[in-house]
């Protein structure tokens, strides 16, 4: 029997069927939570529609709480020193062990290989969004093999025949597209997108959320594709067929599609174009962070946040359409810090800027509805 053969193969439709059981799911994380590395991690102990989270596993923070941790905000999500420590006497054993990096190039950082050899062993199946597929590997499938666990490598592509290419699907669609995207990767767009799809269901406005990424689909969004694991000839047809789903079966007044990498960075440039290509956007959330200094990549080379007046303007000549909004990531500001930079960008740029982490999104619902009046007729 071969590696393929013994893991459970996830060719991501897009439509995610959702396990209604709420599966129990620890975290590894290990030496990451604290780091934009962690944000796989970070974005299901905030939020998980898909796995009930009961701890993160990460030595480096061991003895708290992982909410804590990631913004703050206690959860109730225990950090353990290890598997071991996590499944000691009176635990329980979950079902799920989640791998919760996003490392440059999706590769498995060695020393997550003993704990998740001794999950598997424990029959505690593995699902991992990374590039490199732990189903391939022969390890780890012996292993799974013989105690009846399942490795589910979530960013494997799916078969030629089943993929998509582009058919211009955004003008059938009824449904303003608002896609978050970013002046940088790893700058909160998932984030911010959820919590605006959230907002505007709250105020009466139809939303449904596309997720791009893999952490978003492992939080349970019902619509979307991994967009960087698909060949790039179908990456745009892919993620357009996922959007016209969301609107064919859902009719929501808004789709809000998560955004990926930044249009200017030099080693994550496709997908934000395929985005834009796939949405054709009715408006833009951009996110950005007024306190990072240097591009999340390799902090050797040290590559500068570009000029956010010139990133707005690359945004809307590209995309033809209007940027409404920032979102805001506080990073590298204390809490007395976050209320000035906002009213600085928007006194500078004349439009809302809005930390959904410490005010939540009502504001950028009203910028939505005051440039799409309709929404609330």
């Amino acid at each position: 029997m071969n590696a393929e053969s013994l893991t459970t193969f996830l060719s991501f439709p897009s439509v995610l069927t959702l396990d209604v059981s709420m599966n129990e799911a620890l975290i590894l994380c290990e030496g990451k939570l604290a780091t934009t590395t962690g944000k796989t991690a970070r974005g299901l102990v905030r939020y998980s529609k898909k796995y009930s989270i009961i701890g993160v596993i990460d030595s480096s923070q061991a003895g708290k709480d992982a909410g804590e941790v990631v913004d703050g905000t206690r959860r109730d999500i225990p950090v353990y020193y290890s598997l071991t420590d996590a499944l000691g006497p009176g635990m329980r054993l979950p079902q799920y062990l989640i791998i919760g990096v996003a490392t440059v190039g999706g590769r498995l950082p060695e020393e997550f290989r003993p704990v998740i050899r001794e999950a598997l062993s424990r029959g505690i199946s593995v699902v991992a969004g990374l590039h490199e597929f732990l189903g391939d590997d022969r390890e780890f499938a012996e292993i799974a093999r013989s105690s009846g666990a399942t490795i589910q490598d979530i960013r494997r592509e799916p078969p030629l025949h089943l993929m998509h290419k582009y058919r211009n699907l955004a003008s059938r669609i009824g449904a303003l597209r608002i896609p978050v995207l970013g002046t940088d990767a790893a700058i909160g767009k998932r984030t911010t997108a959820i919590d605006l799809t959230e907002a505007l269901n709250g105020e009466g406005i139809k939303a449904e959320f596309v997720a791009t990424g893999q952490t978003g689909l492992l939080q349970g969004a019902r619509y979307g594709v991994p967009l960087d694991a698909i060949q790039g000839d179908y990456m745009v047809g892919e993620l357009e067929n996922a959007i016209y789903q969301a609107w064919s079966e859902e009719r929501p007044q808004v789709i809000v599609v998560e955004g990926q990498g930044s249009l200017t960075h030099p080693a994550y440039v496709c997908g934000t174009r395929a985005i834009i290509s796939a949405s054709s956007p009715s408006a833009i959330i951009l996110q950005h962070a007024p306190g990072r200094k240097h591009r999340t990549y390799d902090p050797e080379l040290k590559l500068p946040m570009p000029d956010l007046r010139k990133e707005i303007a690359l945004y809307e000549a590209y995309s033809n359409a209007p940027v409404i909004a920032l979102g805001i990531n506080h990073e590298g500001l204390d809490l007395t810090q976050i209320g000035g930079a906002c009213a600085s960008l928007e006194s500078e740029f004349d439009i809302p800027a809005v930390d959904v982490l410490t005010e939540g999104a009502g504001r950028l619902v009203k910028s939505i509805v005051n440039r799409f009046p309709h929404l609330t007729k």
